[in-house]
């Protein structure tokens, strides 16, 4: 399971939200507002942001953020109120109390369509409240009973769907084709163009400037690649020692 609990993205550890203790299910939620992908590395930071805009909303007056879970595209779980505590975000205190909230983050802009990733971590996240806060077997959306457009129709048909965790193999089209390396050297050839002494003179006479050393920059990476794939098996290896302590 991707689930990050509150403190390992600097959240207090226990929201203050009221107790509850078990739901009819959960409702899937999406942000409402345009929304852009962004690197995985800034995602806790934009949980922690809309934690902080919920916080500084007085009219609504929330105790913590809106959702029991916040999921990023990229599959991780943000724990937010969290199982036993209370949604805010299902419209009013009655369906509040009846079921758990969970917020992809998906915009009405920008980034509309779920991935794959994003789904697996919505069912993460029912699977810890399931598990850990006595949610029943319903999933709908928040249009489920409350006049709104949320959680997008994207996202909403999945729902509809009965919201299946993403079985989808690449079809014989989508799968990579293993080509021999002189065969990716002469396309890679081809594309970029081939440092040599008569090509670079003929070039800097008609442009000024040389041809790419299309050679240099491929055994470069292809050096550098080795190297990360390298430090990698070792960290691997230190971690599955670690964990068999």
């Amino acid at each position: 399971m991707t689930i990050i609990r509150r403190a390992q993205y600097g959240l207090p550890t226990t929201s203050p939200a009221a107790y509850i203790a078990k739901t009819r299910g959960v409702k899937v939620h999406y942000l409402g507002t345009p929304y852009s992908s962004r690197p995985h590395s800034q995602c806790a930071a934009y949980v922690r942001q809309i934690r902080e805009s919920h916080l500084a909303n007085t009219k609504e007056n929330y105790s913590d953020v809106a959702y029991n879970y916040l999921v990023c595209e990229h599959g991780d779980a943000y724990e937010g109120r969290g199982a036993h505590h209370r949604t805010g975000a299902n419209g009013n205190a009655a369906l509040n109390s009846q079921d758990y909230a969970v917020c992809a983050l998906l915009g009405s802009s920008g980034l509309t369509e779920p991935t794959d990733a994003m789904l697996h971590g919505i069912r993460d996240a029912i699977d810890d409240l399931r598990e850990n806060g006595d949610a029943g077997d319903w999933i709908g959306g928040h249009r489920d009973g409350y006049a709104t457009d949320c959680p997008g129709d994207p996202l909403y048909a999945w729902v509809q769907r009965g919201a299946p965790r993403p079985t989808k193999k690449p079809t014989p089209e989508e799968k990579p084709v293993a080509l021999p390396a002189s065969e990716l050297a002469r396309i890679a050839l081809a594309m970029l163009g081939y440092r040599n002494k008569k090509a670079d003179e003929a070039s800097v006479k008609k442009t000024g400037r040389r041809i790419p050393d299309v050679y240099g920059y491929i055994t470069g990476t292809y050096t550098t690649v080795q190297t990360i794939a390298a430090d990698l098996k070792k960290l691997v290896a230190l971690l599955n020692a670690q964990k068999e302590k």
